[in-house]
């Protein structure tokens, strides 16, 4: 697996979110970032959204649950057509199970941390992934200023990936852009996510590719 550029709608155009997606047709994934007002202070999309999106694109959807009750909501967003969901580890009362139950309804199984919360005590649950996001900006808004601070948590946790092995996917979020991404990808990230950089490009799908460059250079 090489490197993969996520693009976020939350910086998109909420009242065509169909047309905004086509925008981006070399996207690997397109990210939709699920927020509740209460685990974070936003609120944004729920299944019945998502589900529609997934009829108007060819392309995977990646879910990212921002949300104070993964464990009871996970499942719904897979039945929407999701093909990977993500949940706060902070967030969730049993992420062992929850992991396995994604896994089970047939999508990828991710987790994530926000910026403060260190990878370490997680180190046994690798097993159970298929990706790992770290949140660069403190989850709830797009457009946010990229926090050089997670940088050795990602090296960290690519050294523990590594030694685990397997396949599991290191995915980066907030604030990455053609200033970041280099960064990102030195300290061993794969996957990334970027809202605002691609949505007020002028040529959303051409930044997705520059992306791509500087991230697959850096990472050599």
């Amino acid at each position: 697996m090489g490197i993969q550029i996520t693009p976020s709608i939350l910086n998109a155009d909420f009242a065509h979110l169909g047309d905004e997606v086509a925008r981006i047709p070399s996207a690997d994934w397109v990210h939709v970032d699920i927020m509740d007002n209460h685990f974070v202070p936003n609120l944004t999309f729920g299944p019945t959204m998502v589900e529609a999106l997934a009829k108007a694109t060819d392309l995977p959807l990646d879910a990212h649950l921002m949300i104070e009750n993964p464990d009871r909501e996970a499942a719904a967003y897979v039945e929407a057509g999701c093909r990977s969901v993500t949940f706060h580890v902070e967030a969730s009362a049993a992420p062992v199970r929850l992991a396995r139950e994604i896994r089970s309804l047939g999508a990828r199984a991710s987790m994530a941390l926000k910026p403060a919360t260190p990878i370490e005590p997680y180190a046994d649950m690798l097993g159970e992934l298929d990706m790992v996001l770290l949140m660069t900006v403190e989850p709830g808004f797009g457009g946010q200023k990229f926090l050089d601070l997670v940088l050795p948590k990602i090296r960290r946790t690519r050294e523990l990936i590594s030694r685990h092995g397997g396949d599991i996917w290191l995915q980066v979020d907030g604030g990455v852009s053609s200033e970041t991404i280099e960064r990102c990808a030195e300290a061993g990230a794969d996957v990334f996510v970027a809202g605002s950089a691609v949505y007020t490009a002028d040529d959303p799908d051409a930044m997705v590719g520059r992306l791509r460059d500087l991230a697959e250079e850096a990472a050599g």
